[in-house]
């Protein structure tokens, strides 16, 4: 018994799922139901159906498009005419009911007709209708539809011609939404994060400096003034700019220093020139570090010109450090030629942003 009560449940999941597609294609045939001024025989004639609905995500009203075809019709004279309707619909999705879907439309279409009487013509028109759909699985439901159309004929001083189309079909969806990422909730596990030896649940500050001596609650016993990492009693730099990098002397990091070149030159223009008389304020206070300057070079040439290239822009750095007044036995050259590059090489853009140096600090 509890697995046939299954059965609605899975239907319904399965209608819950058909929502998420973006798009749906419904090849469709039925009966035109004609009025009996059209002079056409039986008052009717078969037809067959194309729809392509573009759904919302966030609403219940979808835009269609419906191709409406009737190869084989006759009149009551016994000549044979052939019927192409095209459509536009806005169509409201309606929540589900025991497993059916129900749905209105509402638009407008223009008619052709291929072999016109007086009574029969081409013409626009406007349509009404409804149906249902019935999930099988869920990208797959059999669709049921009646549709009003009121047609305007192009020569009738504006009368109607009326026809009622019943159609029976099946409808794929497809095009899935990109779902939205779950959101994360963070949990807090009871560790030692800071590893100061007092639990993340007791401890009021989780982010203690390594090594500090801390209280019963987690905040160290040594303050650290300027937020770096580095607690006072160990801070040459106490005072360091917020947010600033620094070493473990709580001293503020200048860890590049990257030049750009023109193409095939290694000569420094005046604004790489302010940059590195920067830098070399930044040594002169930090006399326990040494810089090593490294040149690269776009694609452009042969791998062994470029190489030679490379070299020279590292050393006209160094030579810049120099005249500024930076020890030679502090600095260093390499040249990497096209071998390391930062930027596309296809593109001027990124030629212009591989050529250039860079400064490794060490200590």
């Amino acid at each position: 018994m509890k697995k046939i009560l299954l059965v609605p449940a899975l239907l319904t999941a399965s209608l819950a799922l058909a929502e998420d597609y973006r798009f749906e294609v419904s090849p469709m045939i039925g009966y035109n139901f004609a009025e009996g001024k059209l002079g056409i025989q039986d008052n009717g004639h078969a037809l067959g159906g194309l729809e392509f609905q573009f759904n919302s995500k966030n609403s219940p009203l979808s835009a269609e498009f419906s191709l409406l075809y009737s190869p084989n019709a006759e009149y009551d004279s016994g000549k044979e005419t052939k019927f192409t309707r095209v459509a536009f619909n806005g169509v409201y999705t309606f929540e589900n009911v025991d497993n059916i879907i129900p749905f209105a439309k509402l638009g407008a279409g223009n008619e052709v007709v291929t072999n016109e009487n007086e009574n029969n013509q081409r013409g626009f028109f406007l349509d009404a209708g409804a149906g249902i759909k019935v999930p099988f699985t869920e990208q797959l439901a059999m669709k049921l539809e009646a549709i009003y159309m009121g047609k305007i004929a192009h020569n009738q001083n504006g009368t109607y011609d009326n026809n009622l189309v019943t159609m029976v079909g099946l409808t794929y969806s497809f095009g899935t939404y990109e779902k939205a990422a779950a959101a994360v909730i963070p949990v807090v596990v009871d560790g030692d994060d800071d590893k100061d030896g007092v639990l993340n649940s007791q401890d009021n500050c989780l982010y203690t400096p390594a090594g500090a001596e801390v209280d019963a609650l987690g905040c160290a016993l040594v303050l650290d003034s300027d937020g770096d990492g580095i607690l006072n009693d160990k801070d040459l730099c106490p005072n360091s700019p917020a947010g600033a990098k620094v070493n473990e002397d709580g001293c503020e990091i200048l860890k590049k220093l990257d030049i750009y070149f023109g193409f095939d030159s290694y000569k420094i223009n005046k604004d790489s020139r302010k940059v590195i008389d920067k830098y070399s304020t930044f040594l002169k206070e930090h006399p326990f570090y040494k810089a090593e300057i490294i040149g690269h070079t776009d694609s452009k040439g042969s791998a062994e010109y470029n190489q030679k290239l490379s070299k020279k822009r590292a050393n006209a750095v160094v030579e810049v450090l120099v005249e500024d007044g930076i020890e030679v036995k502090r600095l260093s050259s390499t040249g990497m030629g096209e071998s390391n590059p930062i930027a596309d090489n296809s593109t001027e853009e990124g030629r212009a942003k591989n050529r250039r140096t860079e400064t490794h600090i060490k200590r």
